[in-house]
Parts: C-alpha cells; structure tokens; sequence
C-alpha cells in the first residue's frame, strides 16, 4: 500500500501537523518539529507531546509514515570543529524532539565540505556525527536524504549515500529517503524506462531497498544533471508524469511514507488524489 501526504506546516505547534495532513487526505506526512531556520527552539511541552499522538492517533497516522525533517543549519560535514558541534548537538535535539513525539526516524541533509575537505573526510566527518547521536538518543533513525548536489552538498550521489551506510556503526538505524527532483538534478535519468530501472538496479545494488526509509516527491524544474535544487508541480517540470506513474506502480515504494514538497500546496490534495488515481 501507498502512504502519500506532503510536508505539512506545524505553525502553532507541532500538534497541529496531524490535523494539517489529514486535512489534505493524506495517510502519511513530513513536517518540521521545530522552526527550520533557527538554531533554538523551547523544549516540547507535555501537553504538545500528548496532543500530537491523540491526533496522530485520530488521524490514523502511524508513525512509520511520518518524516520529519531537521533544520537547513545544520551541517554535519563542516570542516571547522566549532560550527560542527553546533550542528552535532542540533542534531542530537532533532532526534530526541522525535523520539519524544513517538516518531521512529529523523530526515537529514548529509552536510557541505565547503570546499575545505575532500569528499571522503567530509563523509567521515558526517559519520563520525551521526554515530555519536545515535550513541545519545535511541530509537529513532537518521534517514539520508540524496541532494541535487547544488554547491559543496554531500550525499549527490548513490555512492555517497552507500559511503555514509557503510561508515554508520548500527546499520539497524540508518536509512535513504530518495527526492524525485534530487535524483534527476543530480544527473540520474529517470524520463525513460530504461533509465527508470537502471537508475533502481543501480540504487539496489549500491545501497539496497532494505535502507529506503521514505521519498520526497518532487518535480523539478532543473534539467537533467543541471545540479539545481529547485522543486516545481508535479507533472509541470522536466519530469512530467511518468516517473510518478511508475514509481506508484512499484511495490518496493510500499509502506514508507512519501510526500511532497511541490512549490503549490495549494494543489496538495489534487497531486495525492492524482497519484492514487495512477494506482493499478
């Protein structure tokens, strides 16, 4: 079965992002469990956690197909020891905020070397991270997110995301989140059928299924390899439909949660409808 929603706004508070996504008829979603541009945020309330799995609960979400997502700050490959913790304890306080909603995984952007690391010390470097959180919160776990591989961005690549796998010490609590725009930007043909499975043979064999732990749906307005992050509508990119047709249509994108994050949330609800709509 498909679990489909979108990155739904927890303005107010995060107990309000239950009622956000089942307002969109949504039976998965994505939200941020404090402001995404700020390095500080207050503790979640008891009365907040309570009210969040009420309404998760109401709603008919589980946990396993909800996909939160850290703050942009954070940078877990920063070549500089100061800014590095900062984005570490960030990291660590991202994680605990889900394991006390009752959330089971945290989506993150691997980091950025800034040009003043190679790519492998910056790997090690966001490993060497995510293994000290993971060693202070149990629980919950850290889901990489593929970039479009804009600027100094780690994590372009399936060998960069196979790279962070192998570094990460409990492969147990490790996983991928695969962006539709991401894949295509960061040169990964997707149009044709041919490359549609040669790009999932390639995922399978670099990283595997078994890590897949969510996808972000997005058109793009960037084209193939152009190395942009820039989102668009699904079916007004340089994607169109049938990438979205295919990926509906196959039963390894079962049971995570997949959501998008299109430029329109206006047309939320009519791109779920029209992606269960493409369900044979």
């Amino acid at each position: 079965m498909k679990y489909l929603g979108a990155h739904v706004s927890a303005a107010g508070g995060v107990e309000n992002a239950p009622l956000n996504a089942h307002a969109l008829g949504a039976n998965a979603f994505a939200l941020f469990t404090k402001n995404q541009r700020q390095w500080q945020a207050k503790p979640l309330s008891e009365g907040q956690i309570a009210l969040f799995r009420q309404r998760m609960a109401e709603g008919g979400f589980s946990p396993r197909h909800v996909l939160p997502h850290d703050s942009y700050l954070i940078n877990l490959g920063h070549p500089e020891e100061e800014p590095w913790g900062q984005s570490l304890a960030a990291f660590i306080d991202e994680l605990e905020r889900c394991r006390a909603l009752g959330l089971d995984r945290l989506n993150f952007h691997p980091g950025s070397h800034l040009k003043a690391l190679s790519e492998e010390q910056c790997l090690d470097r966001i490993a060497r991270a995510v293994n000290l959180a993971l060693e202070r919160v149990e629980g919950v776990t850290a889901v990489i997110e593929n970039t479009a591989g804009q600027g100094s961005n780690m994590g372009y690549s399936l060998e960069h995301l196979a790279g962070l796998i192998e570094r990460i010490d409990d492969k147990g609590r490790v996983g991928v989140c695969l962006d539709t725009c991401h894949l295509f930007a960061a040169g990964y043909d997707l149009l044709s059928e041919e490359g549609w499975h040669g790009v999932l043979e390639d995922f399978e064999r670099l990283v595997g299924f078994r890590y897949l732990r969510g996808v972000h749906l997005n058109d793009s307005k960037c084209k193939l390899g152009g190395r942009v992050d820039r989102h668009h509508s699904l079916g007004e990119g340089e994607l169109g439909w049938e990438p979205f047709r295919r990926l509906m249509n196959d039963p390894r994108f079962d049971d995570i949660p997949m959501v998008l994050e299109t430029i329109d949330e206006s047309r939320w609800a009519d791109e779920i409808r029209t992606l269960r709509g493409m369900i044979r």
